[in-house]
């Protein structure tokens, strides 16, 4: 039961980061003038990985263990789903919203930037709904536990 309580939590907080960055946070970049988007890039990989990167393996430890060791009266299926969920926002994270990450650095055109950042926001929503979804059966896994 603490595992899933301890799961439950970190996906809470990871789709609550992810709905700040969906709604504030990405659309946001579209305002840092173009001279000055490479810096504010760089500097916001490292803040966002010290705020999520934590909660992010927390996340991933429980959803391994809640697989490999569910609560007795959750069913399987509930934790695969979920690790199936992790995996799709784990996979969008690198090879969709690194890259375009990547791309602010790189850009220095307003009409460009302003084309990325569309890009992260519209591509975002993978993972806010994976881990919106995700909170949702953290929360059925430890109300069935």
């Amino acid at each position: 039961m603490t595992v899933a309580i301890v799961h439950l939590v970190a996906a809470a907080y990871m789709t609550g980061v992810i709905w700040f960055v969906q709604v504030v946070h990405y659309p946001l970049f579209a305002a840092v003038p173009a001279e000055a988007s490479a810096g504010y890039a760089r500097e916001n990989q490292p803040r966002t990985a010290r705020v999520v990167g934590p909660a992010m393996l927390v996340e991933g430890v429980t959803a391994i263990w809640l697989f490999v060791d569910p609560p007795a009266d959750v069913s399987r299926w509930l934790p695969f789903i979920s690790g199936v969920l992790l995996a799709v926002v784990l996979l969008s994270t690198v090879l969709v919203q690194v890259p375009r990450h990547a791309r602010l650095v790189e850009e220095n055109s307003t009409e460009a930037l302003r084309e990325v950042v569309s890009s992260l926001v519209a591509g975002n929503w993978v993972r806010t709904v994976g881990w919106s979804a995700r909170a949702v059966l953290a929360g059925v896994m430890v109300a069935a536990a």
